[in-house]
């Protein structure tokens, strides 16, 4: 089985232009989506119930389209306050296992607040940073390849 790598991330894209541009996604007919979203949400303060909507919606289209979706969570900068990023935290592993999604609990762990492996902006992983993160998203993809295969028949 050959596999097609398409990145169809946008720098600076909320949750709600991710869930908007789904379908033109979907055109590109994947097996698997990783879905990455919802850090530009918390920086400008969205609401984590916009956040949670916006998933639970691309998920579940998802998951009538039957594409195995690997949810890559996120966590929130602390100055938000404590109510604020632990109900941002919360949004990913509750929707990762309603949906039967394949959970990253934190796509920037190991990474996040590590000054060698962020930009100057403290935000964005350097070359280094994303090979960290590269090694924490490979054993997740290995997965959801798994269940694209387990649900695939085999040919004769």
């Amino acid at each position: 089985m050959r596999w097609q790598v398409v990145n169809a991330g946008i720098s600076g894209e909320t949750s709600s232009g991710a869930r908007a541009r789904l379908e033109w996604v979907l055109g590109l007919k994947p097996d698997i989506l990783v879905l990455e979203t919802g850090a530009n949400d918390g920086m400008r303060g969205v609401p984590t119930q916009v956040l949670a909507t916006n998933l639970d919606a691309m998920l579940t289209t998802l998951g009538q389209r039957r594409v195995v979706t690997v949810l890559a969570g996120m966590q929130m900068l602390r100055n938000l306050g404590p109510a604020y990023t632990t109900a941002f935290a919360r949004v990913y592993p509750e929707l990762a296992q309603k949906h039967g999604a394949v959970l990253i609990p934190f796509i920037l762990e190991g990474v996040a607040a590590d000054p060698a492996l962020n930009q100057d902006d403290g935000i964005h992983p350097t070359p280094a940073g994303y090979r960290v993160v590269t090694d924490l998203v490979y054993p997740r993809v290995l997965d959801a390849i798994a269940r694209v295969r387990a649900a695939r028949p085999r040919a004769p």
